[in-house]
């Protein structure tokens, strides 16, 4: 009786929640100021820059931006300079503006979501756009990486009902199950007398990661659960890679460098790094067509792959989108399955929580779904999201104008004790939580908290990748009680956040 009477109150306070966010947004943000209101952006507070090398001191050892590669230094500049930071340029690098505030974040995202431009791979895009058509291999479309306005917009468009559907992305599941049962036979046979896994935990949880990815995308196994896959195989060098390629993104991309001028060596050996990733998709690709024609008329159109499907609608998009997702979708999905695993080795409470649901063999897993996003919130593979403006914006009394580069933080954002209760703790209990919880996920602005990014340009294999986590997960769950020891492992920063070893995981036999 009492918790009927209270219902109304606790709508009416979930009703003042939203008012007070749109108060806050439009008191932060406005296009319609005039500017004599405003202060130039130049003026908002940041590393102090330099004639000529802008904020590249900051990067020199003493400098506050030296180990930027350490998660954690952003938050810093955030204790110091407020929720907005500018960033100036460096040796043609972009200006930047930072923002560490979810109502200011949310007005961006939102304003900018009609063909949205989404910068980031620089030296990516150039390589596909420049760097290959230097050497003849011309391309209206690169890809959603690297494409923007109607060109990334037609490719888009033709590539979502198969990527983005539900209905569609169920028809996985069981093959996905397989890799899963197959990634928990090898780990069985791979435990040593301590029940650690022999081999580098990082390179196995890829392994899982391309093979279930190849699956998708492709529509056949490409074996690299094998126990006799060589070192210098195919599916191992990919791996390699997909990893070095984010590093040397990072050291081209968002660090002061000569590369847009001249020709030096870092920008030379990341061109072959990037032509020697893509020529190994397309092995994996030209794999995938031949075994597409060997098994053909066999598959009901339920059993195809991305590629089978795409190549049905536009032949050029279906190769691309499937080398795409190789190379995207591999890091990131055994990141973020790595550090699920760490949390929930580290939590034995919130283990043995999701074992039971997982053992009860209840269609609908509400907790599996809590235990990963509450990893993504803490130990997110990227730390944000970027858009360049496409008109003025007042943010927070400051005049952005046109063209600026703007990133939203929400790893900081999303660690922050006023915007999520007991911020630094990991408590999957949030996202299942009734709305009159302290706790509730619901009481911040839903974008604080984006690892999948946002609207039109958000991550197109999202539901793929929920789904091979979630499976993957519930094997591991329902096989193993996971256990660590030692001390947390480190994040390293590049272009996405890696997991750094040694990787102290125990896997014992589940009771």
């Amino acid at each position: 009786m009492q918790t009927s009477t209270l219902k109304p109150v606790f709508r009416l306070s979930s009703f003042s929640k939203d008012i007070l966010r749109t108060i806050a947004a439009t008191s932060n943000v406005s296009d319609i100021k005039t500017d004599a209101n405003l202060k130039s952006w130049k003026e908002i507070p940041g590393p102090p820059s330099l004639p000529l090398i802008g904020i590249l001191h900051h990067f020199l050892p003493g400098g506050e931006l030296q180990n930027f590669e350490i998660p954690g230094v952003v938050q810093r500049l955030f204790d110091k300079y407020g929720p907005l930071i500018k960033f100036e340029g460096m040796l043609r690098t972009r200006d930047i503006i930072v923002l560490g505030d979810p109502e200011t974040s949310a007005y961006v995202l939102r304003s900018e979501n009609w063909l949205p431009i989404r910068p980031g791979f620089f030296s990516l895009e150039h390589y596909r756009k420049e760097y290959k058509n230097g050497k003849g291999q011309n391309s209206r479309a690169t890809g959603l990486i690297t494409d923007h306005g109607e060109v990334w917009k037609d490719f888009r468009s033709t590539v979502n009902p198969v990527m983005l559907q539900p209905r569609n992305i169920k028809l996985y599941s069981s093959v996905l199950d397989e890799v899963a049962q197959d990634m928990i036979k090898r780990m069985k046979a791979d435990r040593d007398e301590k029940n650690m896994i022999r081999n580098n935990f990082n390179v196995e949880m890829n392994l899982w990661a391309l093979e279930s990815i190849a699956t998708v995308a492709l529509g056949c196994r490409l074996n690299c659960l094998d126990h006799s896959l060589a070192e210098d195989s195919p599916a191992k060098q990919l791996i390699q890679c997909i990893h070095d390629f984010f590093i040397m993104a990072d050291k081209l991309d968002f660090k002061p460098g000569l590369w847009r001028y001249i020709s030096t060596p870092t920008y030379r050996k990341a061109m072959k790094l990037y032509e020697r990733q893509e020529n190994l998709t397309k092995y994996f690709v030209k794999k995938g067509v031949e075994q597409l024609k060997l098994n053909a008329n066999q598959k009901s159109n339920n059993e195809k792959g991305v590629l089978e499907k795409l190549l049905e609608i536009n032949e050029e998009y279906a190769y691309i989108m499937a080398s795409d997702m190789l190379f995207a979708g591999v890091d990131t999905a055994a990141n973020t399955m790595t550090a699920t695993l760490y949390l929930l080795a580290t939590h034995q409470d919130k283990q043995d929580k999701l074992r039971e649901e997982i053992l009860s063999k209840s269609i609908k897993r509400p907790y599996l779904k809590a235990c990963i996003k509450e990893a993504m919130r803490m130990m997110p593979v990227v730390s944000g999201s970027i858009r360049t403006a496409t008109k003025d914006y007042n943010l927070m009394g400051y005049k952005i104008p046109k063209g600026m580069d703007i990133v939203c933080s929400h790893r900081e954002m999303s660690l922050m004790e006023k915007h999520y209760l007991r911020a630094q703790e990991y408590i999957p209990e949030r996202w299942t939580a009734e709305k009159d919880d302290p706790l509730y996920y619901g009481n911040t602005n839903p974008l604080t908290f984006a690892p999948f990014g946002f609207g039109a340009r958000s991550c197109i294999g999202r539901r793929i990748a929920e789904l091979e986590i979630e499976t993957f997960l519930t094997r591991v769950i329902e096989n193993f009680k996971v256990e660590w020891f030692g001390p947390p492992p480190k994040l390293v920063q590049t272009s996405l956040i890696h997991i750094k070893g040694p990787f102290n995981f125990i896997f014992k036999d589940a009771k």
